[in-house]
């Protein structure tokens, strides 16, 4: 036996998310509207969730964690910390804009704007397809600890895309054929015995 659901939570807005920063790894908070659309989530999915099984796992950054807490607050159970849920590394490119780092890496943003999934970000950073699997890996590790009810992991734009073109055995897809989650937005996937299906996206 093994949890059927599975839903996968964005964060909440930062400032860097308002200002169109690249964030990566870079640990910011969220700012005052993140705190607020982290709350509307957690009311949301509380009706769906409360007085059912329920396991919440979190990257370790703090935007992420905090919108993972105001859930797990309503729901009264722990949130469990994994650092392979991170955002994508983004390297040189973190805390820059996109005409910042159009300027100095024209090439590799038209590339990482196309979807190329092997582009090493910043010079230095992860492939899209590092970040992907790395998360994805948390999610099944995490999936088949549990014998039913629901697992709730919350994360990253980027990394958690990845991870269901990744669990969805579509890693080749073009990136963008699929939207990217909003801010406390959330998907919903399902293992079933013939693999995983995405039922729900960017629901808030």
């Amino acid at each position: 036996m093994t949890a059927t659901r599975v839903i996968l939570i964005r964060h909440g807005r930062t400032t860097w998310n308002a200002s169109a920063r690249f964030q990566g790894q870079t640990d910011v908070p969220l700012d005052d509207v993140g705190v607020g659309q982290a709350q509307r989530t957690a009311d949301a999915l509380y009706q769906e969730l409360v007085g059912t099984d329920v396991r919440i796992l979190s990257s370790d950054l703090s935007r992420a964690a905090q919108t993972a807490r105001a859930l797990a607050t309503k729901l009264h159970v722990e949130v469990g910390l994994d650092e392979r849920l991170r955002e994508i590394s983004a390297g040189e490119w973190e805390g820059l804009t996109r005409d910042e780092i159009v300027k100095g890496w024209g090439d590799d943003y038209d590339a990482w704007r196309r979807g190329d999934v092997e582009l090493r970000l910043g010079g230095n950073g992860e492939t899209r397809n590092e970040a992907a699997e790395r998360c994805a890996s948390a999610i099944v590790e995490a999936e088949k600890a549990m014998d039913s009810g629901t697992l709730v992991c919350v994360g990253h734009g980027g990394a958690l895309r990845g991870a269901i073109f990744s669990l969805l055995g579509t890693p080749a897809w073009p990136w963008h054929a699929m939207e990217g989650l909003r801010n406390a937005h959330w998907a919903e996937l399902q293992y079933t015995g013939q693999g995983w299906r995405l039922s729900r996206y960017n629901v808030n």
